[in-house]
């Protein structure tokens, strides 16, 4: 049996469609609206959120039934109608466009999966059962709720300066690599977890100052 291949993409103005406009389709549009994705609905009939949405001009809507030239251009398609047969062709075509598909039911015959996702700032850990059952990734993303804590996102968002901070100020990769890992490695965590950020702050100065002297 092949594994998907797990991945993070940039949706940031990419033109997305999405083929029907119930619920299902409501819950797609909306996670495409968060990460910036331009976004197409084609369908008879919509949701009264997605009116609103497009009312707010966040998603283009065409009342209509489903026509190949709207593939044209597309980044990613999800195809979520209540016709498995017209969910089934959709997805024939979008294999022969080369358009990435999702088939809200049907993992058999999806390009790519969404897996349950919990977000904490830049710091993103995703569950995945491959379709086989997202109601458990999305029970196990709970469970990680509470361990995996806001705190932990602050955290990132700090390596994440000291990262820049380096490679403008370290010129050799060897040693930005050994004082990333030294402070990954230290409990300067434990201070962010008991709201000491600034005592945070100093210890990783002290400690690239030691790698630099």
């Amino acid at each position: 049996m092949h594994h998907l291949f797990p991945i993070c993409l940039n949706l940031q103005d990419k033109t997305c469609l999405v083929v029907g406009g119930g619920r299902v389709a409501e819950r797609k549009i909306a996670s495409l609206i968060e990460y910036g994705a331009r976004v197409k609905v084609v369908s008879n009939a919509v949701t009264l959120r997605i009116e609103q949405w497009q009312q707010e001009e966040l998603v283009q809507v065409s009342l209509r039934d489903f026509e190949a030239e709207d593939l044209e251009g597309v980044w990613l398609v999800f195809i979520a109608t209540d016709n498995r047969r017209v969910n089934g062709e959709i997805s024939q075509l979008c294999q022969r466009m080369s358009v990435p598909a999702n088939v809200v039911d049907n993992p058999a015959e999806c390009d790519f999966l969404v897996p349950s996702v919990l977000q904490r700032g830049s710091l993103q850990v995703a569950v995945s059962t491959e379709g086989k059952s997202p109601a458990y990734a999305a029970q196990l993303r709970r469970e990680l709720e509470a361990i995996i804590t806001p705190a932990h996102g602050e955290w990132v968002d700090l390596l994440g300066e000291v990262k820049i901070y380096l490679q403008s100020q370290v010129p050799d990769i060897s040693i930005r690599k050994k004082i990333i890992e030294s402070i990954v490695n230290s409990d300067i965590l434990n201070l962010i977890l008991v709201g000491e950020k600034d005592k945070a702050k100093e210890k990783i100065r002290q400690c690239m100052s030691f790698w630099q002297v």
